[in-house]
């Protein structure tokens, strides 16, 4: 959707005849384009937050300003947006000087508390990328900042939006199954997306807070959103057994290493131009390494995770992530008092597929898709009857189409009602880090944690 005037009202009133979802936090003036600045232009902020914006809402906003500590990194990620706007290696000069109508977070996860905070108290909305933060402190800081600034904050969970998550949303709130009693939720990693984890800052717990956090608050928040309860109780196990330090081979990075020819997670990233452009040809300026061995010391973050959460309604939700697995893919299960919904994509054994995993993540992460490419089932099967296989028509990229939709009703049609309450403010990205803050100090302590005793938040029955 390129935004012409006429396409931008098309937008609109076709949104609104559907199923459009609303951001009512951000009311923006739509007689004059919105003045965005970005912070961080590692690969999510130049792609979905940059070039993405540039492409499709060009004529509804305007990059005024772009901010990273490495001046290298910056200037290229300027021209892969396409953005005329100054840079800054300062946000406060940033912010001051260009004066943005809304500041969008994609730094690491241990800055985004930051400068979520330092926008908020210059005036400005926020929308960050997921996760919220980290820790409980952090946390607790970002709530009490927007409390002050009477200004809005987002977090922007993509996976809300698709088709097929929202359909699930649909039938549980029809209470199709009657009651919800409890979940089960697997989320596997295969062994091309998930130990990219392990190669970048993700791998370690001051920078990510752990997969617990930085990948799954994207299931969590899932879960709170479809159980619409906020969690009461987490208790968890983790471990780190597979990466880091457990490998057989150890070196420098891929690019230098010796075991080249017999490690099978060997990644040539010379043969990846945007991540040669994006990272090896910057990385002198601050240092970071893109291609770092998955077997180094320094990582400190959990490969294997399960957890029990007890939700104040007291849902019983059993979540378990996996790290390392052949495929990359996730099932759910809905278990009611009049039934069970069983949902899931990309088990290949399931959908008869072969797709090579590289394949598949650069397809879910693409942007220039759309287009219906598929149909995927879910499952209801009521009590004392013949279940029941209902087909949701499914896009291939930008994470099954949530990316677009979510865009869409943040920049294009704030202001129309979501029967699906789609839109994520700060108690959304709060509840979601905190389960995941929680299963870290389970692990730790041996003991259930109750997540009233991490923020002043007060779990509700029903989601607020």
């Amino acid at each position: 959707m390129k935004n012409s005037r006429r396409e931008f009202v098309f937008s609109i009133s076709m949104l609104a005849a559907s199923s459009a979802f609303p951001i009512q936090a951000f009311a923006f003036d739509k007689s004059k384009k919105l003045k965005v600045a970005l912070v961080g232009t590692g690969i999510r902020g130049i792609t979905f937050w940059g070039k993405r914006l540039m492409d499709e809402y060009s004529e509804i906003l305007e990059f005024v300003g772009l901010s990273d500590i490495n001046p290298s990194r910056l200037e290229y990620g300027k021209t892969y947006i396409g953005a005329s706007c100054p840079t800054f290696t300062s946000f406060e000069d940033m912010v001051s000087i260009t004066k943005p109508d809304l500041v969008i977070v994609t730094t690491k996860d241990s800055t985004h508390h930051e400068f979520i905070i330092k926008g908020l108290g210059m005036g400005c909305d926020v929308l960050t990328e997921k996760p919220l933060t980290i820790d409980e402190v952090k946390c607790q800081q970002i709530l009490d900042a927007e409390k002050v600034s009477k200004k809005n904050l987002i977090v922007g969970f993509n996976y809300r939006w698709s088709p097929y998550a929202t359909k699930i949303k649909e039938l549980i709130s029809n209470k199709t199954i009657g009651d919800l009693v409890s979940v089960d939720f697997n989320w596997y990693l295969n062994t091309y997306h998930g130990a990219s984890y392990f190669r970048r800052w993700h791998g370690e717990m001051d920078s990510s807070g752990s997969l617990w956090v930085h990948k799954a608050t994207h299931h969590f928040d899932l879960l709170n959103w479809w159980i619409n309860s906020e969690p009461n109780e987490v208790f968890a196990y983790g471990d780190l057994e597979f990466y880091g330090k457990n490998g057989p081979y150890r070196g420098k990075n891929c690019r230098t290493c010796n075991h080249k020819n017999e490690c099978a997670f060997y990644w040539d990233i010379h043969k990846d131009e945007f991540s040669k452009k994006l990272y090896i040809d910057h990385e002198h300026a601050d240092g970071y390494i893109r291609d770092n061995c998955l077997f180094r010391e320094d990582i400190d973050i959990y490969d294997k995770m399960s957890a029990q959460v007890r939700y104040t309604d007291n849902t019983i939700l059993n979540y378990s992530l996996t790290t390392y697995s052949p495929f990359e893919g996730w099932r759910v299960a809905f278990n009611g008092t009049e039934g069970r919904i069983e949902a899931w994509l990309d088990i290949p054994y399931f959908e008869n597929t072969s797709i090579d995993e590289a394949e598949k993540h650069a397809n879910e992460m693409a942007q220039d898709g759309g287009e219906i490419v598929s149909k995927k089932p879910i499952v209801v099967h009521k009590l004392w009857q013949e279940f029941e296989t209902i087909q949701v028509d499914m896009e291939e990229s930008g994470h099954g189409g949530g990316d677009k939709r979510l865009q869409d009703k943040i920049f294009v049609n704030p202001e129309v009602p979501d029967p699906f309450g789609r839109t994520a403010g700060s108690r959304d990205g709060a509840m979601s880090v905190l389960i995941g803050i929680a299963a870290r100090k389970s692990i730790q302590s041996g003991k259930p944690i109750k997540i009233s005793e991490l923020t002043d938040l007060e779990p509700q029955v029903r989601r607020t």
